[in-house]
């Protein structure tokens, strides 16, 4: 075939798929190639907006190294790995709900001991954290993994202070026979998420902030059970409504106490998926 029209490239595209190519990927490809020629059919994209597009997406791979990655931070600011998170896991009664990993998760992180410090060295306001680990039915877990990370008072991740290489704030505890797990740590801040590269530009072109709420993050894991990726957001943080990469739902939040006010202790169950 030769000569391609505007509307006979994309059936010779996909006419390009051949039949050893895996199942899956060509029905992925399949539907990729048929949305972007209809996104570029449908906006009239000229070839200046097109290699804008390409220099941006370039501009992003530049940006990633092993303590950041561009691409994450553009799939969460449009609202794709929500979307993702959404299809993947489903909300069900009597289940902790998920939300995004985020780009700030490490590999490898400190040991804590129940009762141990996640922000060591950090000042702020003190808050305990009284949480357990139960199965949908309520009955407790022992023996869960629990990793735990987040934004320090003044919303940075320990990747994001000094030359990035001290892990703090963050750890991982181990459910006691209860299902208990408990920790101290301080209050986390909303932060912007990293806006100095091309997402940052992207966000302020749309007329959009970069600010999330603040947040722990956890990893929940037990065997048979299905893990959770989630958070707690801070209640009353202005930015419950407007987080820049949609992580937010009511049954995340809970009371931190105000920021200025007392120690606070949060509790919160983990309620985990029985496995198929």
């Amino acid at each position: 075939m030769r000569n391609f029209t505007e509307q006979s490239i994309t059936d010779a595209a996909l006419g390009r798929i051949t039949s050893e190519c895996d199942p899956r990927l060509r029905e992925v490809m399949t539907s990729f190639i048929r949305h972007l020629h209809e996104f570029v059919r449908e906006t009239r994209i000229t070839p200046e907006e097109w290699f804008k597009g390409i220099a941006f997406l370039t501009e992003c791979g530049t940006f990633c190294d092993d303590k950041r990655q561009e691409f994450i931070l553009l799939s969460d600011t449009l609202g794709v790995s929500m979307l993702v998170d959404a299809i993947a896991n489903p909300s069900a009664p009597g289940v902790t709900e998920s939300t995004v990993l985020g780009p700030f998760f490490r590999e490898n992180p400190p040991i804590i001991a129940n009762g141990g410090d996640l922000a060591p060295g950090i000042a702020g306001k003190r808050v305990d954290i009284d949480c357990r680990v139960t199965s949908e039915d309520g009955a407790p877990i022992a023996g869960a993994q629990i990793d735990c990370w987040q934004s320090s008072p003044d919303g940075f991740y320990d990747s994001q202070m000094g030359d990035g290489s001290a892990h703090n704030l963050r750890g991982r505890l181990t459910s006691a026979k209860d299902g208990r797990f408990w920790f101290n740590t301080t209050l986390p801040a909303a932060y912007p998420v990293p806006h100095d590269g091309p997402v940052g530009a992207l966000l302020r072109a749309m007329g959009r902030h970069p600010m999330r709420p603040g947040h722990l993050h956890f990893w929940v894991q037990a065997p048979g059970h299905r893990q959770v990726i989630t958070h707690l957001f801070v209640k009353g943080d202005p930015y419950l409504e407007s987080d820049a990469v949609f992580g937010v739902k009511d049954s995340l939040v809970a009371d931190f106490g105000s920021q200025d006010g007392p120690r606070t202790k949060v509790h919160y169950d983990f309620r985990l998926k029985k496995a198929a």
